[in-house]
Formats: structure tokens, C-alpha cells, sequence
């Protein structure tokens, strides 16, 4: 009988490493643009949550935060093309396609209220392109500009 609970105890992590991972499965077919969704939660904890945070909350200054605006990017001019040309993504050392998912869960993690109805996933061509053209020492003032659009943009809306 010992033996019995022993193997039940052994066999307990993969069980619940498996249902962790059916979780993620089912996840994963929620959000748009992302296939593996564990790869990204992965990605952002490793490449993107040291200076933006794990709840992306960034700090208002140089790690700006992404929870409740990243999204809003997209509703106006240049903001797409933004988002995959701000140096954090543009320099960051992962291959476009795993960095076109982690992109589209970082929109849909961070900012699900914003990303538009319409919206068409960042593909790994996209962000191949577009970070060849990093954003640097104009970020911040593009970044003021795009953010100064989210008012007009919801002004409008709003007719």
C-alpha cells in the first residue's frame, strides 16, 4: 500500500503539470495571434517584466507601463508601426515569430479593453520589418505624440 502512495505522490506533479498545461491550451485558443501562449508568458517574464513589471505597470518614466493603454496604440496613426519599432522590441533578442506572439499576448494581456475589434495579429513578417527601423532617441516624443491621439481618437469615437 505504501508503494501504492508512493507512485500516486510521484505521478502528482505531471498530472499537474499536464492540466497546467491543458489551461494554457485553452488559453491559447482565446487570444488572437498567439499560438503558444506559455512561450509568451515566458518570453515576457524573461525578456520584458524587469523593466515593465509582471503586472505591467512599468514606472511612468522610462519603463513606460503597458496595463490599460498598450492596446489604445492601435486605434491611432503610427501606433501599430510603434509598437514594433519601440527599442525594447525592436532590439530584443528573440526571433520574430516568437516575438510577434509575445506582442499579441502582451496586448491582449495587458490591455484586452482596447484592442479593437477589428484587430488583425502582429504577424512574424510584420515585426520582422518593422524592428529594422528601431525607434531611439525620437521614442519618447513619438511616444507623446501617439499618447496626445488617444483623446482625439476617443473624442471621436464618441460622435
Amino acid at each position: 500500500m505504501k508503494l501504492g502512495r508512493l507512485a500516486l505522490l510521484a505521478g502528482l506533479p505531471l498530472g499537474l503539470g499536464l492540466a497546467a498545461s491543458a489551461a494554457v491550451k485553452a488559453d491559447e485558443a482565446a487570444i488572437p495571434g498567439v499560438r503558444d501562449a506559455y512561450q509568451a508568458r515566458t518570453d515576457y517574464q524573461l525578456k520584458c517584466q524587469g523593466c515593465h513589471r509582471p503586472d505591467g505597470g512599468g514606472d511612468d518614466h522610462s519603463n513606460p507601463p503597458m496595463r490599460g493603454i498598450v492596446a489604445r496604440f492601435l486605434s491611432v496613426p503610427g501606433g501599430r508601426e510603434f509598437i514594433g519599432r519601440v527599442p525594447g522590441v525592436a532590439t530584443v533578442d528573440l526571433p520574430d515569430d516568437r516575438l510577434a506572439n509575445l506582442v499579441n499576448w502582451t496586448l491582449f494581456r495587458f490591455d484586452p479593453a482596447h484592442v479593437p475589434q477589428n484587430f488583425q495579429p502582429y504577424t512574424a513578417e510584420e515585426i520582422g520589418r518593422l524592428r529594422q527601423n528601431p525607434l531611439r532617441l525620437e521614442r519618447a516624443a513619438m511616444r507623446a505624440r501617439l499618447v496626445a491621439g488617444f483623446a482625439k481618437t476617443h473624442e471621436h469615437q464618441s460622435q
